[in-house]
């Protein structure tokens, strides 16, 4: 009985976080338009000023079409594992969902998940060591 109240009372002093739209990013990787990588440095999760261009464009999209969900694909090679890898990916797309929303995009609209062993090597990949950033289309 303690620790239900204790998990109750942990629960109450959580900031809620925003309720997600319904919408899924299955298929999201597939998509050519509107499309921006995100790139980082082997090994991490800091974003570097080589994203700024890619975060600011996907921003300035997403912020003049309200009506899109944007779709954050954090990747990573496996060199260090498979859940390494997975972790990395993970806080990669975190941190490109959280620049994201400072910039002024709702996060309810931003759905942030690895995708380690989703990378097939097509040109229009950014690689494993990037997020790509997935401004999908409108819903039907």
């Amino acid at each position: 009985m303690i620790r239900l109240l204790t998990l109750v009372a942990l629960l109450a002093a959580t900031p809620a976080l925003a309720q997600l739209r319904p919408f899924t990013c299955v298929g999201a990787e597939r998509l050519e338009d509107d499309v921006f990588a995100v790139p980082f440095a082997r090994g991490s999760a800091t974003l570097g000023v080589a994203g700024n261009a890619p975060l600011d464009a996907a921003a300035d999209l997403a912020k003049e079409a309200q009506e899109r969900n944007i779709c954050v694909l954090g990747h990573a090679d496996r060199t260090a594992g498979a859940e390494t890898s997975t972790q990395l990916a993970a806080q990669r797309a975190r941190a490109v969902a959280n620049a994201l929303a400072s910039r002024g995009v709702e996060r309810d609209r931003v759905r942030a998940e690895a995708r380690v062993g989703a990378y097939s090597g097509r040109v229009s990949e950014p690689g494993a060591r990037a997020v790509t950033i997935v401004v999908m289309p409108p819903a039907p």
